[in-house]
């Protein structure tokens, strides 16, 4: 639910042709000329809208039978990339929230990017036990059934 709170937020500044997201503080007029000269504000927008889509998909794929298909070095693999990216992000916010520095988060919303990071690292922890090969198991068969292990 949360990356689809993410791709909401986005598609109203899209829409808008706005930086940021709604709730946070509003760019200066440098941080849109210095965006603007690398990509458009609202396909910028736009695309962060498909990345908390998929960030949202990949978050379901680890609880569906669906998802359970996808090869596990590769769910690990995404799943760690998104923990970076939200990890850098409340990196950005907890700065501005709890020491003044970078744009003017306010503290709650710095809390609120750690939680939100804790939360996708238990997603991480809980897929990796959840799909984690069973110790022993390939072994213990093979002995039990006669064959040389």
């Amino acid at each position: 639910m949360l990356f689809l709170g993410y791709a909401l937020g986005k598609a109203v500044r899209a829409a808008q042709g706005r930086l940021g997201f709604p709730g946070g503080p509003d760019p200066s007029a440098g941080d849109y000329e210095r965006y603007s000269q690398v990509v458009d504000v609202a396909t910028a927008q736009w695309m962060a809208v498909a990345t908390g889509l998929a960030a949202a998909a990949l978050v379901l794929a680890t609880v569906t039978a669906a998802g359970r298909r996808i090869p596990r070095p590769l769910m690990l693999v995404l799943l760690a990339l998104a923990l970076l990216g939200v990890a850098s992000g409340a990196v950005m916010v907890a700065a501005g929230g709890f020491f003044g520095l970078g744009a003017d988060w306010e503290w709650y919303q710095g809390v609120a990017g750690v939680a939100v990071t804790a939360l996708l690292g238990a997603t991480v922890w809980s897929y990796a036990r959840a799909t984690a090969p069973v110790r022993g198991s390939a072994e213990e068969d093979l002995t039990e059934a006669g064959t040389p292990g």
